[in-house]
């Protein structure tokens, strides 16, 4: 188990998707094969911009939770601090 809070993306400065999982390659593949019935689905937000691995899954939902409450502009800067070319992180961790 690798507790982790995760930001989709549908294209540069696209729709946006924080999500938070025990399993990060498992469930961004899911997303991506359109597995996950709902927002991501609907919308097909499936490019992984930006994770953060955590010690437990409680800091992962608290950080998820944290960054759900953030305006949309301070996740895109979060996203280009780290990301700035907004590549599909997927193919990184996988």
């Amino acid at each position: 188990m690798q507790p982790a809070v995760y930001i989709l993306a549908s294209k540069r400065n696209g729709t946006l998707y924080v999500g938070v999982t025990s399993d990060l390659v498992k469930r961004i593949w899911e997303h991506k094969e359109h597995l996950v019935e709902g927002f991501t689905k609907k919308y097909s937000v499936t490019q992984l911009v930006h994770y953060e691995i955590t010690d437990t899954m409680q800091s992962a939902f608290t950080r998820e939770k944290q960054l759900k409450n953030w305006q949309r502009q301070w996740k895109i800067n979060l996203i280009e601090e780290h990301n700035p070319e907004w590549s599909d992180l997927f193919y990184e961790i996988r």
